[in-house]
């Protein structure tokens, strides 16, 4: 009698532990459904752009020969993909055509998504799927460049929230001080979002803004920090001090600070991004980018081309308006979709 009810028990033991795992799985499906239509849906006009060029490029081939590898470096010097990234992946097709002595057209998007993603895994591109921090030390610190309009501010806020939503404890500074603007709608996000934002009066140090910044979140025992800057590029000098300057005082609160300094990009603003992307290597160590407003352009090509030439990883990228359209950058599945085929 005792070994029976001890029998049931584990049983049932058991089955509510298998229906909970079910549960974890099904929740984590769903997020992960949600993410890759959100994507799908995000990169739309960039894939139905490229593959209109595709079918071109192949009509009436059956094979990958000189003439269709001439219409596909067309294909991704007009999808913004940039010159020197897209002679960079004909040359590893041509290898391929070469080695394997026939490759069929029908072959064409499989080589194409494998050597895309070949590329962005050189440049250290992650498939980033969680929105994790190191667990060495706190706060993790994200200086975030990039000129205005490009969507910086509004990425920042985004960011505060996933983290928020990942159970992370999250602070913010206004050290655009420059544009009341900027402060302003940094201001707004951080109460939308629910996290601390920390300012001073218009015109104030940058740098000084960032010391209190990370000297507060580091006594309240916060786990990220984002410090928004100014986004003036018209002189290069001044801002290459300023973010020497801000990175100099940081250190003097937390020695590894800056952790991350990140460029924000306008995706569709194309080649014009490239530029902007230039110019900001020029000043200061770019070590992350985050690529916005893909969702309203056919420009999404710009972001293979991007992380090549300056050898940085997309860790961003901006899907839309809402909150969950800013998605951590998978490059697998930021490839399969580009190049998936919609029935």
């Amino acid at each position: 009698m005792h070994f029976a009810a001890s029998f049931f028990a584990l049983s049932l033991f058991f089955t509510i532990f298998a229906v909970v795992i079910h549960s974890i799985m099904g929740i984590f499906g769903f997020f992960n459904k949600d993410k890759k239509e959100t994507l799908d849906k995000g990169l739309a006009k960039t894939k139905t752009s490229v593959f209109d060029k595709l079918a071109r490029a192949v009509a009436g081939k059956s094979k990958v020969d000189e003439d269709v590898l001439d219409n596909l470096e067309e294909v991704l010097i007009t999808s913004d993909v940039g010159v020197d990234t897209t002679l960079k992946i004909i040359r590893r097709i041509e290898e391929r055509v070469a080695r394997d002595k026939y490759v069929s057209t029908s072959e064409l998007n499989k080589i194409l998504k494998e050597e895309i993603a070949s590329l962005l895994a050189e440049n250290n591109t992650e498939d980033n799927d969680n929105w994790d921090l190191p667990s060495d030390h706190k706060p993790y610190v994200i200086l975030v460049v990039g000129v205005n309009g490009v969507g910086k501010t509004t990425t920042i806020g985004k960011l505060a929230w996933q983290f928020k939503q990942a159970g992370k404890k999250v602070y913010l500074g206004a050290a655009d001080t420059f544009r009341a603007a900027a402060v302003e709608q940094l201001c707004i996000w951080g109460e939308r979002v629910g996290v601390p934002v920390v300012k001073q009066q218009m015109g104030s140090d940058p740098a000084s803004v960032a010391f209190d910044t990370i000297s507060s979140a580091k006594a309240n025992d916060a786990d990220v920090v984002l410090i928004d800057t100014a986004g003036r590029l018209h002189n290069k000098v001044g801002l290459m001090n300023e973010l020497k300057k801000i990175k100099d005082v940081m250190k003097k609160v937390m020695p590894e600070a800056p952790d991350e300094v990140m460029l924000v990009l306008d995706g569709s603003t194309g080649q014009n991004a490239f530029e902007q992307a230039r110019q900001f290597a020029a000043v200061t160590q770019i070590t992350s980018l985050a690529v916005t407003k893909l969702d309203g352009t056919a420009k999404g090509g710009v972001v293979i081309g991007i992380s090549d030439q300056l050898k940085v990883p997309v860790k961003y990228i901006g899907l839309g308006e809402g909150m969950k359209d800013l998605q951590l950058f998978n490059k697998t599945q930021f490839v399969d979709s580009l190049f998936k085929h919609d029935q």
